[in-house]
């Protein structure tokens, strides 16, 4: 490819834009060096900052960040060194230095307003070794989608350019680069597949790794489509009836399981589609909830789907502390606002009769053990029992305001008012208890 043809390319991406601020990822090796200067061409010296990231895990690891101080300086660049050291409890090398590489990289674009993009050098030779490695590994459709030109903060602009491509552009423009040695070994997964699959693939076929990149591309334009009736099927607020779920075609099915895994997650889930029938046969009464891997479950409360992450210590989260509610006057209580308003006589949810009624209100959580006596239901009952009537999930009732005056329930949102404290015939004025979630 000729160097204006290939400037061209990367400049209709997109994904580098002029006066754009950008942190480019630079190992110091050619595609790297060739995404660097690229960089500055297109978005422009000024708006480049580059990162590199000595892991100390090679002999040659302090000469590559040598070069790469020589190379920012002659081209004008910024550069962040970061030089974390691996520990025996940091688990698989390669994963913990991505991790510790994109991280690195996310403080930096997030140090300006808005966020700068984090450019890396993979090439169109990296998404074939990504596609068939992922075929590999893990059995899934998002294995043969490859890696997005852009994910989030994330853009890849040589996606469209080959390793023979960047070696071209490093060599016409004089932009030495290093080679790491351990890309020629094969102990490594991803080597094996450049060193040993790629090539016999290739004897089967010359171009054979041009159709991977055609399938991954045809796949990705019809995900798109996928996503868009996945997204149908699932509400604003992340749940899905499980009848609904059970009623889909066993594809979608996985699909939905999947897309619920990945944003509980914040990242993909292997394998979590392959537990679908297992959760759309979760029990509709009460609570069940299933692993989907990943550190996220499925959770079915009456009947209704979703997927967390539940904390570490799987314990609740703390309740709100109490709080004193005004008669009248309005109160912030965890993630609710509490109001308490003069209002007409009537029989309605949260309207009191203000003589029954003290000075002040007191907003506080479900405490074990609270009863009432709710209107229309004789006696009292548990508040325990009331929110299983109402369907209140389990890890939601610590969060629900209870309106408590003198020491009894006077009223709970969407569960029940105090038939003691309500308004009856003698009533001649009331006040009416609301609750919205705050903001």
């Amino acid at each position: 490819m000729e160097r204006d043809e290939l400037l061209e390319r990367v400049r209709a991406s997109g994904l580098l834009p002029a006066g754009s601020p950008v942190v480019v990822l630079l190992s110091g090796g050619r595609d790297s060096v060739c995404l660097l200067d690229l960089a500055v061409l297109l978005a422009g010296a000024g708006q480049v900052t580059a990162l590199h990231v000595n892991y100390g895990l090679r002999e040659e690891a302090d000469d590559d960040e040598r070069h790469c101080a020589e190379l920012c300086a002659r081209l004008g660049v910024p550069l962040a060194v970061e030089r974390p050291r691996h520990g025996a409890g940091d688990g698989n090398v390669q994963a913990w230095a991505r991790e510790r590489r994109y991280a690195a990289a996310e403080r930096l674009a997030r140090a300006v307003d808005p966020p700068a993009a984090i450019a890396a050098g993979h090439t169109a030779d990296d998404q074939v070794e990504t596609i068939l490695y992922r075929l590999a590994s893990s059995p899934s459709r998002r294995a043969l989608l490859g890696m997005p030109p852009r994910d989030g903060l994330l853009v890849r602009p040589l996606l469209e350019l080959t390793r023979a491509d960047t070696t071209a552009w490093c060599e016409a423009r004089g932009l030495p680069w290093r080679d790491d040695a351990t890309n020629a070994g094969t102990r490594y997964a991803r080597n094996r597949v450049r060193h040993g699959l790629v090539p016999a693939l290739r004897d089967l076929h010359p171009a054979a790794e041009a159709n991977v990149l055609r399938l991954a591309a045809l796949l990705r334009d019809e995900a798109e489509l996928l996503d868009a009736l996945v997204a149908e099927q699932i509400a604003d607020d992340g749940t899905i009836p499980l009848d609904r779920l059970a009623a889909l075609a066993p594809a979608l099915r996985r699909l939905v399981v999947q897309r619920l895994a990945d944003d509980a997650a914040g990242r993909p889930v292997p394998g979590a589609a392959r537990r679908a029938d297992a959760v759309a046969a979760l029990r509709r009464r009460g609570s069940a909830s299933l692993d989907l891997g990943g550190g996220v479950r499925a959770v079915a409360e009456y009947g209704l789907l979703r997927a967390e992450r539940p904390p570490r210590d799987d314990a609740p989260p703390p309740a709100p502390e109490p709080v004193a509610l005004p008669v009248p006057g309005a109160v912030a209580f965890g993630g609710w606002e509490v109001r308490c308003e003069e209002s007409e006589v009537a029989a309605a949810d949260g309207v009191l009769d203000r003589a029954a009624l003290g000075g002040e209100l007191l907003v506080r959580a479900w405490r074990h053990g609270d009863r009432m006596a709710p209107v229309g239901l004789g006696g009292t009952k548990s508040l325990q029992d009331l929110f299983t009537a109402r369907r209140v999930p389990r890890a939601r009732r610590g969060a629900v305001p209870v309106v408590v005056s003198d020491g009894e329930i006077a009223w709970v949102p969407g569960v029940a008012t105090s038939a003691r404290l309500g308004v009856t015939a003698a009533t001649t004025a009331a006040v009416r208890l609301s609750a919205r979630a705050a903001g």
